[in-house]
């Protein structure tokens, strides 16, 4: 009987973590340069001091779908979208660079460039710093320019250039903050040929047709799984009963 139930159980974990992937894929459908995570499942039988006696299954992300979202035009000089392959660098909380494509991006109160989640984005001679300009210009290799405040329309400062990388996707490992890195913890080289958009958003690459069946589809083994362990209850039960009528 507890190979019925636990069984079960562990059915009951693995959809939930199930669910949770499917659920953060469908949350993030809007959320510019999201890249969905990929959901999987393994046989992971139990071994003992004896014969493998129960097969229990594993709800695991084996990667991430690098597919390209489509770009769509915003007007706003601080979209910025990465055309073709490549990634901005940013520099992440815990102080790592990190790779990311979504290009939303502000300035901050002390001047830094950042993207919409807090993350200064990092440029080829460090952290991005952007005085008060009449106006911004982000070339199409990156190249950040500004006409400073009462310049001629003519007169134009290149401040610095985004830091623009493409590393090989095998190489890249998404982290619990939604951004990449690479797996051996190094830093990816600046690459020239990367080409970006200026006013522009890349969306997210989510599909929530199908993250919406995962979900219900998901739903519905649970509801499954849940009504076996009271299968398993109540059988328990009728033993336990028939034991003491034979007693």
């Amino acid at each position: 009987m507890d190979r019925m139930l636990y069984l079960a159980m562990n059915a009951a974990k693995q959809i939930l973590h199930a669910q949770g992937l499917a659920t953060n894929n469908l949350a993030n459908a809007n959320t510019s340069g999201f890249k969905a995570d990929l959901l999987a499942a393994r046989a992971m039988p139990l071994f003992g001091p004896g014969e493998p006696t129960r097969v229990y299954a594993m709800t695991e992300r084996p990667g991430t779908d690098l597919r390209s979202g489509s770009l769509t035009t915003t007007g706003n000089d601080l979209d910025v979208a990465v055309d073709g392959p490549g990634w901005f660098a940013v520099l992440a909380r815990d102080g790592s660079e990190a790779y990311t494509r979504a290009g939303n991006l502000h300035i901050n109160a002390n001047g830094l460039l950042e993207t919409a989640s807090g993350e200064p984005i990092v440029g080829n001679g460090g952290l991005i710093t952007l005085p008060q300009a009449q106006t911004l210009v982000i070339g199409s290799d990156g190249t950040i320019s500004i006409r400073p405040l009462g310049q001629e329309a003519n007169t134009m400062a290149q401040l610095d250039r985004l830091k623009l990388v493409n590393p090989p996707a095998e190489q890249l490992v998404k982290g619990d903050d939604g951004l990449f890195r690479l797996r051996d913890g190094a830093s990816a080289p600046p690459v020239a040929e990367v080409r970006v958009t200026q006013g522009a958003l890349e969306t997210s690459n989510v599909n929530p047709i199908t993250e919406m069946i995962n979900v219900i589809s998901l739903a519905r083994r649970y509801e499954m799984v849940v009504s076996a362990m009271q299968t398993a209850k109540e059988n328990d039960a009728a033993s336990a009963t028939q034991l003491r009528l034979n007693g």
